[in-house]
């Protein structure tokens, strides 16, 4: 078993209704053990030139899990569950009915087109550090360090 973090996020339909079901679809796929479940954290939509206050807001949350699957068979589950909540990949960094990330799968590193490991963006996004940091207060994003350190470092921004 390989431990992981998964942030998930919603800004479409009943995005609290849409993360609860879809934590529940995680924690019934074979190979997979929820071990932490954060709070939903509404957030404003981050678009690829910043945040954009008229998409609507996002609900996130985080989950940790110990995995019996390779990194790649569980993002094509997390792709499957996705789809059955009616994700449309149309726009980089869309608004989306599900939106469910990889940040890090034990001390993986992959970095090839459908996945990098650690999430390469993880670091910048209060959206996955903050619930992250509410269920592993001592977590760490593998080569940047304690996660309440990056989430300090960027409340600290202007």
């Amino acid at each position: 078993m390989t431990a992981a973090v998964i942030a998930l996020g919603s800004n479409l339909g009943d995005r609290s209704r849409i993360l609860a079901d879809a934590v529940r679809a995680i924690a019934e796929l074979g190979g997979v053990e929820l071990t932490a479940i954060s709070s939903f954290h509404e957030t404003a939509a981050l678009k690829p030139h910043g945040v954009d206050e008229s998409a609507p807001a996002y609900l996130n949350a985080a989950l940790t899990a110990e995995v019996a699957l390779t990194p790649e068979q569980l993002l094509d589950r997390l792709m499957d569950i996705e789809q059955h909540f009616g994700r449309v990949r149309a726009e980089r960094w869309g608004d989306r009915t599900l939106d469910l990330d990889i940040i890090v799968f034990g001390d993986e590193r992959r970095d090839v087109d459908r996945l990098q490991l650690p999430h390469p963006r993880a670091h910048e996004r209060d959206f996955v550090l903050r619930p992250w940091l509410e269920i592993d207060p001592t977590a760490e994003l593998p080569g940047r360090g304690p996660v309440a350190r990056l989430l300090a470092a960027l409340e600290a921004q202007p």
